[in-house]
């Protein structure tokens, strides 16, 4: 009996759930940080989704990795914005 693909599942509907959770939280604080885990977490989520349909998922695919790269670099944007973003400057600025 194969697994993988019920785990694929669970983890996609796992992925995208965390997603809808920061998504909540993001409509209540506008916190940009919010909204980005909730696109990495979408993005993931929609990426295991698409390895269902594959006939033979490989998850040494380079493509797979460009995904998680893309929904990694959205969360390291939004830390990098958070930290050095205008809202900084005009801090500093102020003192």
């Amino acid at each position: 009996m194969n697994f993988e693909p019920f785990l694929l599942g669970v983890i996609a509907t796992a992925s995208i759930t965390a997603s809808l959770f920061f998504l909540k939280f993001w409509r209540r604080t506008r916190d940009s940080l919010f909204f980005a885990f909730a696109l990495a977490f979408f993005i993931e989520g929609i990426n295991r989704t698409a390895l269902l349909f594959v006939a033979r998922p490989n998850e040494g695919s380079p493509w797979i990795y460009l995904v998680r790269l893309l929904a990694f670099l959205t969360i390291l944007a939004a830390i990098l914005h958070k930290n050095y973003g205008t809202n900084q400057r005009r801090e500093t600025q102020e003192s």
